[in-house]
């Protein structure tokens, strides 16, 4: 079974990370995100699952269907079920009206199919993920053919785009769709619904990390609390 703690100690992202887990009922098709806070979801996940809970989860990356196969957790597919009843997930930044920014992990694109195929989308971060407004860099998965041609649409708009280079490996980091990342800057975000739309409409972008769909954030505390936040409370 995944180790809690393999992360290290962040008593945050543990507490919210476990806190989502109680929103899973017997029966449910559950998404499971991938990053350092869903870990946490999918390592009590797995305890939960050897106590007698039966789920099924689509993970992903091969970072969650890895941890999830060594917690236990039976996997299935968005091709069997191509309805989720919940998607839980992490966040590299959450704004005032719960517009998030993810793709750190460079699993954003599959995170979205993920997260639009389940009837709720909850999101876990620890509270330094929040802030009034976005002002993270934006990760746009991009076709290796269409680099230059996403580079410069992106400088256009007024972006600062760098390609995502690897930690222990000559040459840019490959998402599991076998594709670049390109890390866009485009300083605070005023308008995340507007940036998203025009990031769509570029081509050779596979998909973008601005997540517009949320419907809870399980915000964890330094001293182990949890607060929910809703779309009611914006």
């Amino acid at each position: 079974m995944g180790d809690r703690n393999a992360q290290g100690p962040n008593p945050g992202k543990e507490a919210a990370g476990v806190a989502a887990a109680d929103l899973i009922l017997d029966g449910m098709i559950v998404g499971l995100g991938t990053g350092s806070t869903t870990a946490y979801t999918i390592a009590e996940l797995g305890m939960r699952v050897n106590r007698g809970l039966g789920i099924l989860a689509v993970v992903t990356s091969y970072q969650s269907q890895m941890l999830a196969i060594d917690a236990g957790i039976p996997l299935t597919t968005l091709a069997e079920h191509p309805v989720l009843d919940i998607s839980i997930d992490g966040a590299d930044q959450v704004d005032a009206d719960m517009n998030v920014i993810k793709g750190g992990g460079a699993a954003h694109t599959r995170e979205k199919v993920v997260s639009h195929s389940a009837k709720r989308f909850i999101v876990v971060a620890d509270e330094s993920k929040m802030t009034g407004q976005l002002d993270h860099f934006v990760p746009l998965e991009v076709l290796p053919y269409a680099r230059e041609l996403v580079t410069g649409t992106v400088t256009a708009m007024g972006g600062e785009p760098q390609i995502r280079l690897a930690s222990k490996k000559d040459g840019p980091v490959i998402s599991d769709n076998g594709n670049f990342i390109i890390d866009a800057r485009f300083g605070v975000i005023d308008d995340p619904a507007s940036l998203a739309k025009k990031l769509s409409t570029c081509a050779g972008i596979v998909e973008h990390g601005i997540f517009t769909n949320v419907d809870e954030v399980y915000v964890g505390m330094n001293d182990g609390s949890v607060e929910i936040r809703t779309l009611d409370q914006r």
